[in-house]
């Protein structure tokens, strides 16, 4: 009733705009005063009705970004400006692009969710040539009636300052008369750019606020943000772990082939000796002098915010959590073998909608038998899962924040004993994990305590012959940090109250093992989301069963979709 009574005063509104421009339509007799008023007119109506239509309220607030701003600024060094770009729009196809998602560190200091912007943040409050005081800008994408009616409705400067809270606030072609000399700060700190981002004429895209930076941060055409970290490391070297250092330039020469061309990387680690090294020293502390450009400050800043959850964020965190176990439990009820993976993954996601969780916060994991021996296998297609344990990794993106949860359940709704007994060791070093998980306790303690009991589990089926073989069936970490990324940020120091990770142990054993062949395809993993508090540890996602005799039991409650027929199709 509220919906079509706003509806019915915006459309009043309109009839009544366009009573009042009706002569000023017809007398003119330029076709450009004509189509600037048609085109006024549209776009009023079209975005009257777009906001007359409900929409969420629960998003974080405009205080918490603001607070947020603060905290950064508090943690940078003096004289230090942060640069943050908002994501690039990415194409999927020929004119279709994939959703836009924005940068999580950008939505988590703005509430900006819209492309081609940048955000400044500043150490110590500057002043513009009118005397004026500021101590951040950000630059959007500005209003277009054209592009709104195709792609929807845009904040522009002055939503921006009315529902986000900021004071100065520019559209993005107005970037190229940034206030500030970037020249006069000891750092400049930035995000390493998207290596994606298109350039779209006419138009201040993210291609034109990277280049417009560039420009006037003076960045050096060979800016290389890895080779500047390991120059910073080499400068700051006070030759107690020369040796160290020699062995971590080593191994960023590896894994970065490109680095290998650097002549004063190579020369550090082939230094005969510590005088050569020293001299070295010398040359790329002149290189590192000769700029003031940083990727490392403000990543670290960010992982350091980050790691710990603020009320107003747990709130959507344990909202995408309980949205996730909620699908694993009405996939429970559903399942049955001539289920196919694709069809269990859209049950999950259909319960994600149903609760309005906008995405997945990764790409879905469903693998019956064999597939769920691929750690990370998003193909999702094979047509029945017959008989086998469907391991199920997924989690819904609520207002920006993800969940992760896995179970691994029967098809059929009854382990075979091979299967159960695979799954109760996962099951006991889960939780062996989940009981490390507290305040002080080191980032590695969830693994080390879940690693030793599937050590001991696997030896004891017989399917290990000795502990180092446990790496084969268990090849991954337990534990991750959860968020605004599945693999959220952090600093990975002790634990601290209020930190959220995950907890996921599991034990894979792919068909053609070295071990028993009624062992073969069985893979388990179990993961849930953990709260780290003063008290102990939180199991957020406790509500989706998890021992064998909870998984057997809700696997025998009635299901939804139980009569839910579609006609066959050829």
């Amino acid at each position: 009733m509220f919906n079509a009574l706003m509806i019915y005063i915006k459309w009043k509104q309109f009839l009544v705009m366009r009573f009042f421009c009706k002569k000023l339509y017809f007398e003119p007799n330029t076709d450009y005063m004509k189509n600037l008023i048609r085109s006024t007119l549209f776009s009023m109506m079209w975005v009257s009705l777009a906001m007359a239509q409900g929409t969420p309220t629960d998003y974080l607030s405009a205080d918490f970004h603001k607070e947020r701003r603060d905290k950064v600024r508090n943690l940078l060094p003096p004289n230090t400006a942060v640069v943050l770009f908002a994501n690039a729009e990415r194409n999927r196809a020929n004119d279709v692009d994939y959703i836009y998602h924005q940068d999580p560190n950008f939505y988590y200091l703005t509430g900006y969710k819209e492309p081609n912007a940048v955000l400044v943040l500043f150490s110590e409050p500057q002043t513009d040539a009118s005397g004026k005081q500021f101590n951040e800008i950000i630059y959007v994408q500005e209003r277009n009636a054209r592009a709104e009616q195709w792609t929807g409705k845009r904040l522009g400067v002055e939503g921006v300052k009315e529902k986000l809270g900021f004071d100065m606030v520019y559209n993005g072609k107005e970037f190229e008369n940034f206030p500030v000399d970037f020249a006069k700060f000891d750092i400049v700190s930035f995000v390493d750019f998207k290596n994606d981002y298109r350039d779209q004429s006419g138009n201040a895209d993210l291609f034109d606020l990277i280049k417009t930076f560039k420009e006037k941060a003076n960045y050096p055409s060979d800016y290389n943000p890895i080779r500047n970290e390991l120059y910073a490391m080499i400068s700051a070297d006070d030759g107690s772990k020369t040796e160290e250092l020699v062995q971590t330039v080593e191994r960023y020469l590896n894994r970065f082939p490109d680095m290998r061309e650097d002549e004063f990387l190579n020369d550090f680690v082939n230094a005969p000796n510590d005088d050569l090294r020293k001299e070295i020293k010398n040359k790329v502390l002149m290189v590192q002098q000769s700029h003031n450009l940083d990727s490392k400050v403000l990543p670290m800043v960010m992982a350091q915010l980050r790691e710990t959850k603020t009320p107003e964020e747990m709130k959507l965190l344990k909202k995408a959590v309980e949205i996730s176990a909620v699908g694993q439990i009405e996939v429970m009820k559903a399942m049955h073998p001539n289920m196919s993976e694709t069809e269990i993954q859209g049950v999950h996601e259909y319960v994600y909608k149903k609760y309005g969780a906008e995405y997945e916060g990764y790409p879905s994991i469903v693998g019956g038998g064999n597939n769920g021996c691929i750690l990370h296998y998003i193909e999702n297609n094979k047509m029945e899962v017959g008989n086998d344990l469907v391991l199920m990794d997924l989690g819904a993106e609520y207002h920006g924040y993800t969940a992760d949860v896995t179970r691994t359940i029967p098809a059929n709704g009854k382990f075979t004993p091979e299967q159960k007994a695979v799954y109760d060791i996962v099951y006991n070093a889960q939780e062996a994990g989940i009981k490390a998980s507290v305040v002080g306790a080191p980032f590695q303690a969830p693994g080390r305590a879940a690693y030793q009991v599937v050590a001991e589990g696997l030896l004891k089926l017989g399917i290990t012959k000795n502990e180092d073989e446990t790496k084969i069936y268990f090849p991954h970490g337990t534990s991750h940090y959860l968020g605004l990324d599945v693999h959220d940020q952090g600093t990975y120091v002790p634990f601290q109250p209020n930190t959220v990770i995950t907890v996921e142990p599991g034990i894979y054993i792919p068909e053609g093992s070295a071990c028993d062949k009624k062992w073969w395809g069985i893979a388990v993993r179990i993961e849930d989301d953990i709260l780290i508090t003063e008290n102990g540890p939180v199991n957020l996602s406790e509500m989706a069963p998890r021992t064998t005799e909870a998984i057997e039991a809700m696997m025998k409650q009635p299901s939804p979709l139980d009569d839910f027929k579609l006609p066959k199709l050829d």
